[in-house]
């Protein structure tokens, strides 16, 4: 049976083409989507802080949350989740003392990380920066390249900042704005965050802290000993001394784990599904030759084995050319990405052979059963049964389409009905259930080909002998037709949605933020709350992160702290309830001090509290009045008391909390845009257009979106060519019969082109179908109105494409296979 394969593949290459082609693709693009995954599941920092210490102590970095559920039977099930912080809270004054008198300490250094905005002092910013105590230096260790070490109001700077020796700055922390001069410019540079050292005498005064982040320790004294002697596990040594770090000055990969994973859903999705059909097609084209051989001797499990080793065959030798393309597949979306930003700059993808193996193995198996399962009736029955069935097709196994088709339609409308899609996860499960339904459809595909086929293919016949003749060839070839036809509304059904639902968010996040807005103006930059006015009508944000407990399950939210003064500016469209208590602002406390300024005293009013957007109040059934744990980015965790659910969150964030205790306990905790009315006088801040307060992360992620329907748009637009090939190719007999019965070249092209009109309608249409009933339960769960398109230039553009698509890939194989076709 080896030899038996090897000496098909040779005399069948064209045959074999379009599975190969199928398989490269399915190689590559599984493979670049695993190796993206994995480089960013193992990601690390590439450079170190803290690479002179020997053991590096940090407190709690997360929040963790154990729940046991009763099981019966005095059985329990334990389970802890755990979520990151974004600050890092202060640790005991004391611990560097009980450190320093272990045996083998030579060195204990506290260390301070806390973030600062640069400005020149003609205004234009030079970007976020971490600061740290000057004996901070000595952990990588830093040195200067020029200048000399920084005094107090002095700085010694990253080069990346572009500063020079001399330079005068305005430095804002949560504390206050100050006026600092560069002493020196420092010979190394981490690549994750843009570092700043101060003097050690000024490092309590700017960044507000109580205590050091983190302890160095010089020595050979071991973790295990100062984890004792602290009473803590958080004692870090080798690459996990960064994890002692500031967590916001370390790259954050957490959105780009859930992009790429979206990305090897959708592209693992579509190449199966493609492959599937394709090699399919390569069998049934085949079943004759099958049928044949069971007719002359040969066995079911000989002809398993000839299907197994020439599939096996075709998609090693596929893996030699997709392996390596995987890489460069995944290298250009990464590239992308960093472009947008939704990747750090310094991401990088990394190479492993295990991860291009699996994806390989992936693809074998799947063309494995693939061919299996297109030949298991021709190898199963008699001989002639079989060779009956390869001239009139058969009707079996609709049981187990029917069923199939039943099952996974039922799931995507449980999705779809019962899935909060307004939610964070209502993309994802919007092409859960896109996949869904086509599955379906490609289960049921040879019926509703058939129906809609057998509609549009008597519409043909009225055009003439070339339309008669495609319609009876797409009755008759049923199969033919929805093995080109179903990749079709793939390619509309699997784009179409994503397109779609994220040009709707996008449209609906900027209304509301048009709405958020109306009347107001906006101004953006880095303000300490100090240093706001004590009159005029205005509200200061604050950007933070919140954790709150979701039964036993810690979730990190966007939100911010929120300052009213005076007449509202911002309208949230509260639905019950109003902002949280403590907005009053702080009076007195100078905009601008050489010294810097502290936060005044008894500014706030009213008791802290919490407001929540509609759709997490829903989701954890919060009331007005309820009261909600919340962690502050430091750890810092409290109860606070809903007292608002406002509907305008689109863009902005699902949590408000008073503003004094997020710069109490958030690490930068500086105002970074105020909405107000009239004008109002902010130093170092700068009017915007209202809509660019969330532009730049709808930005981000309008281009995630469309690098993803790129690169599905791109796959699939080359497997329906293939498919396409792969269908015309297999028609060289019967075309060269219809030219020995007397059509002539015309006429074939004619016919071909019709059918390419009929199979390309059919595939629209199904996809359109899929589409209309994703969009519109996802537009309806987002505001209530139903919409059937959404964006009528871009849904229209996308068919046009696929259309025009489809009638080139009908059409132009067939042509070039007409022109070696002889009627004898």
């Amino acid at each position: 049976m080896i030899r038996l394969a090897l000496a098909g593949l040779r005399s069948r290459l064209a045959a074999f083409l379009g599975t190969f082609v199928a398989a490269v693709l399915a190689v590559a693009l599984i493979g670049g989507a695993a190796l993206l995954l994995f480089s960013v599941l193992t990601a690390s920092p590439t450079t170190h802080r803290f690479d002179a210490a020997a053991l590096m102590v940090g407190g709690d970095r997360e929040v963790s949350l154990t729940t046991v559920k009763d099981k019966g039977k005095g059985k329990h099930k334990t389970k802890t989740k755990t979520e990151r912080l974004s600050g890092a809270p202060a640790l005991p004054s004391a611990w560097g003392d009980q450190v320093a008198g272990l045996p083998g300490v030579e060195q204990v250094t506290a260390d301070y990380a806390f973030p600062l905005s640069l400005t020149t002092m003609d205004g234009s910013p030079t970007g976020n920066a971490v600061g740290h105590g000057w004996a901070s230096a000595a952990l990588m260790p830093f040195t200067l390249q020029s200048g000399s070490v920084p005094a107090r109001g002095q700085i010694a700077v990253d080069p990346s900042l572009g500063l020079h020796t001399g330079d005068q700055v305005l430095m804002v922390s949560r504390t206050g704005v100050r006026r600092a001069v560069v002493s020196g410019v420092l010979a190394q540079r981490l690549d994750e965050q843009k570092a700043v050292f101060v003097a050690d005498t000024d490092v309590a005064a700017i960044s507000g802290l109580t205590g050091p982040t983190a302890y160095a320790i010089f020595g050979t004294v071991s973790a295990d000993a100062v984890s004792a002697a602290l009473g803590t596990d958080a004692v870090h040594e080798g690459p996990d001394k960064v994890k002692a770090d500031l967590p916001s000055a370390l790259p954050d990969y957490i959105g780009a784990i859930s992009i790429f994973g979206f990305v090897i859903g959708i592209t693992s999705f579509a190449t199966v599904f493609v492959l599937t059909g394709t090699v399919a097609l390569t069998v049934r084209q085949r079943l004759r030759e099958l049928a044949l051989l069971r007719a002359t001797g040969a066995t079911p499990r000989q002809l398993w084995r000839l299907l197994s080793a020439e599939t096996l065959f075709v998609t090693l030798v596929a893996a030699i050319v997709g392996g390596p393309l995987g890489v460069v597949v995944a290298e250009v979306i990464a590239a992308r990405f960093r472009d947008l930003g939704a990747v750090p700059p310094q991401f990088a993808v990394r190479l492993n052979v295990g991860v291009l193996l699996a994806a390989i193995a992936v693809t074998v198996l799947v063309a494995q059963f693939s061919a299996r399962l297109a030949a298991r009736r021709a190898i199963r029955i008699a001989p002639a049964q079989a060779l009956q069935e390869t001239l009139v097709e058969g009707r079996t196994g609709w049981v187990f389409r029917t069923l199939a088709a039943a099952v996974c339609t039922t799931g995507a409308l449980v999705i779809l009905a019962v899935v909060p899609l307004d939610g964070p996860f209502g993309m994802g499960m919007t092409f859960i259930s896109s996949a869904l339904l086509l599955s379906a459809v490609g289960a049921t595909g040879p019926l509703l080909v058939r129906l809609l086929g057998g509609l549009l293919s008597r519409l043909a016949g009225l055009t003439g002998i070339a339309g008669w003749l495609a319609g009876a060839f797409t009755r008759a070839e049923n199969r033919r037709v929805t093995s080109v036809a179903v990749p079709l509304a793939l390619m509309v059904a699997i784009n179409a949605p994503m397109l779609l639902n994220s040009a709707l968010s996008a449209d609906l996040a900027a209304d509301q933020s048009r709405a958020r807005l109306s009347g107001s103006s906006i101004a953006t930059g880095a303000l300490p709350l100090s240093a706001l006015p004590g009159t005029g009508d205005y509200t200061a944000l604050l950007p933070t992160r919140l954790i709150v407990d979701e039964g036993g399950k810690p979730e990190d939210y966007a939100a911010y702290g929120i300052q009213q003064h005076g007449k509202p500016t911002l309208d949230l469209s509260f639905t019950v309830g109003n902002l949280p208590g403590g907005i009053a602002p702080a009076e007195g406390g100078a905009t601008l001090a050489d010294g810097g300024t502290a936060p005044a005293e008894g500014g706030a009013t009213g008791s802290p509290g919490l407001a929540a957007s509609e759709y997490l109040a829903r989701a954890n059934g919060w009331q007005v009045g309820d009261t909600v744990k919340v962690w502050l980015p430091d750890g810092y965790a409290t109860e606070l008391k809903l007292t608002g659910v406002f509907a305008n969150n689109r863009g902005f964030g699902d949590l408000l909390a008073p503003a004094d205790l997020v710069a109490a306990h958030d690490p930068r905790g500086v105002v970074t845009s105020v909405a107000f009315h009239g004008s109002l006088a902010l130093d170092g801040m700068h009017v915007v257009p209202p809509q660019a307060q969330a532009s730049g992360d709808a930005d981000e992620r309008q281009g995630a979106w469309e690098i993803m329907i790129a690169v599905s748009l791109g796959f699939t637009a080359i497997a329906v060519v293939n498919t396409f090939a792969v269908a015309a190719a297999a028609r060289r007999a019967q075309l060269s019969q219809l030219r020995l019965l007397g059509a002539t070249p015309g006429q074939i092209r004619r016919m071909t082109a019709r059918e390419a009109v009929l199979t390309v309608a059919v595939g629209l249409a199904l996809g359109i179908v899929v589409t209309t009933v994703v969009v519109a339960a996802f537009s309806t769960a987002q505001d209530g109105t139903l919409r059937l398109i959404v964006d009528p230039v871009a849904y229209g553009g996308l068919l046009g494409v696929v259309g025009l698509l489809g009638l080139a890939a009908g059409t132009l194989p067939a042509r070039l296979v007409l022109r070696s076709v002889r009627p004898i």
